[in-house]
C-alpha cells in the first residue's frame, strides 16, 4: 500500500506544475479565439478545410464532451462533414494541457508526436467521414434549429458520460457544459475562470483515476515485464479495440501510458492508447451514428484505428532508429522543475478542484 502511495503521489507531484501551466495557456486560447472566427476557418471543402479543423481543434481546452456538441452544432450551422469530423476528432485527441502533461511524465518526443499524430487523425478520419453523401435531414436549418443547436450540450445523448457535462458522468450537477458557442472571445481573466472550473472539473475526477491506475501499474507490474508482449502490429491493433469504445480522457490516459513504458510496452503501444482512448466511446460513436449515419460511423472507427497503429508503428521505428532512451529523456523533463514547486502546484490544483475552497478565488 505503501509503495502504491508512493508511486501515485510520484506521479502527481511530477505532473502538477505542467499541468497547471497548460491549463493557463489553454485559459488565455480561450479568451483569445472567438467562436466566430472558429466558424468562419471550418467554412469550406476539400482537404484545407478538413486540415484547417483539424489545427484548430488540436489546441483547445475541450474534451469530447464539449468538442462533440460544438462540432454537431457547426456541422448543423452549414459546415460539411470533413471539417465537422475533422474538428471532433483533433479537438478532444490533444489539448494544450494534455501536451504539457505528456511532457512531464512521457518526454519531449511523446510531447511532439501525439498532437502531431492526433492532427493526422483527424485529417485523415475527415477524409474519409467527407467521401459520404450528405444527408439533408441531418441539417438543422429549417426554423427551430438554430434552438436545437444550442441545446446540444444539455442532451444526454450528445453528453458522452465522459465528463461533468450537466452533471452527466460526474458526481454531481455541475455548470461546467462547454456549450458549443462558449468558446467565444473575451478578458484573460475570463478564459482563466474558464480554465480553472470548467475544464478542471471535466478532467480532475478523470485525472484522478487516470493517476491511480497509473499507480497500480508501477506497483503491481515490475518493470519490463510486458516487453516480449506489448510491441509490434498485433498489440496495437489489441490497445485500438481496447481504446476506441473506452473513453479516457487526454489528460486521465498520460499517466497511465506513462505507467504501461515503465512495465515495457512499447512507446508506439502507448501512444495507440493516447490516441484511441480520447477521441471517442460507445456513447459518441452512438451520437454520430444518429447524426450521420452508420457507414460514416465506421469509417470514423477506420480512421482513428487505422492512424492509431500507424503512427504508433511509425513512434517505434523512429524511437529504434535513433537508439533514444525515453526514460532518460522523462528524467530530464522531470528534473527541470524544483521539488518544491512541484508539490505547490500540486497544492494549488488540488485547492482550485475543491470547489467550496475554489469560490475563493474564482
Amino acid at each position: 500500500m505503501l509503495f502504491f502511495l508512493d508511486n501515485t503521489l510520484s506521479l502527481a507531484r511530477d505532473a502538477a506544475p505542467w499541468l497547471l501551466m497548460g491549463l493557463v495557456v489553454a485559459g488565455l486560447i480561450k479568451a483569445w479565439i472567438p467562436q466566430a472566427l472558429i466558424v468562419r476557418w471550418l467554412g469550406g471543402t476539400g482537404l484545407s478545410a478538413i486540415v484547417r479543423a483539424a489545427l484548430i481543434g488540436a489546441p483547445l481546452p475541450l474534451c469530447s464532451c464539449g468538442a462533440i456538441p460544438m462540432g454537431l452544432a457547426l456541422y448543423r450551422g452549414g459546415a460539411s462533414r470533413g471539417p465537422s469530423t475533422a474538428f471532433m476528432v483533433g479537438t478532444p485527441g490533444v489539448g494544450i494541457d494534455s501536451v504539457a502533461l505528456t511532457y512531464a511524465l512521457l518526454g519531449p518526443l511523446l510531447a511532439v508526436i501525439r498532437p502531431l499524430a492526433a492532427i493526422c487523425s483527424a485529417v485523415v478520419t475527415g477524409l474519409l467521414v467527407g467521401l459520404t453523401r450528405e444527408d439533408s435531414r441531418s441539417r438543422k436549418m429549417e426554423e427551430g434549429g438554430a434552438a436545437h443547436d444550442q441545446n446540444l450540450s444539455s442532451d444526454p445523448a450528445v453528453c458522452t458520460g465522459s465528463c461533468s457535462c450537466n452533471g452527466v458522468g460526474d458526481s454531481g450537477p455541475s455548470s461546467s457544459s462547454p456549450e458549443p458557442s462558449s468558446l467565444g472571445g473575451g478578458s484573460m481573466l475570463a478564459g482563466l475562470r474558464y480554465s480553472f472550473t470548467e475544464v478542471l472539473d471535466d478532467i480532475s475526477w478523470w485525472l484522478l483515476l487516470g493517476l491511480v491506475l497509473a499507480g497500480l501499474l508501477l506497483t503491481m507490474v515490475p518493470p519490463g515485464m510486458l516487453a516480449d508482449y506489448a510491441v509490434g502490429p498485433a498489440a496495437m491493433l489489441v490497445m485500438a479495440v481496447i481504446g476506441i469504445p473506452m473513453y479516457l480522457c487526454a489528460q486521465a490516459a498520460t499517466p497511465v501510458a506513462a505507467a504501461l513504458i515503465v512495465a515495457g510496452v512499447s512507446p508506439g503501444t502507448a501512444l495507440v492508447l493516447l490516441l484511441a482512448g480520447p477521441i471517442t466511446s460507445i456513447a459518441t460513436l452512438s451520437v454520430l451514428r444518429n447524426e450521420f449515419g452508420f457507414p460514416a460511423v465506421a469509417l470514423y472507427v477506420v480512421g482513428v484505428a487505422v492512424t492509431a497503429v500507424l503512427s504508433g508503428l511509425a513512434t517505434d521505428a523512429l524511437v529504434s532508429f535513433l537508439a533514444l532512451d525515453l526514460q532518460a529523456q522523462i528524467g530530464t523533463a522531470r528534473e527541470l522543475v524544483p521539488i518544491s514547486l512541484k508539490y505547490l502546484s500540486l497544492v494549488i490544483l488540488l485547492a482550485l478542484a475543491i470547489r467550496p475552497l475554489r469560490r475563493r478565488f474564482f
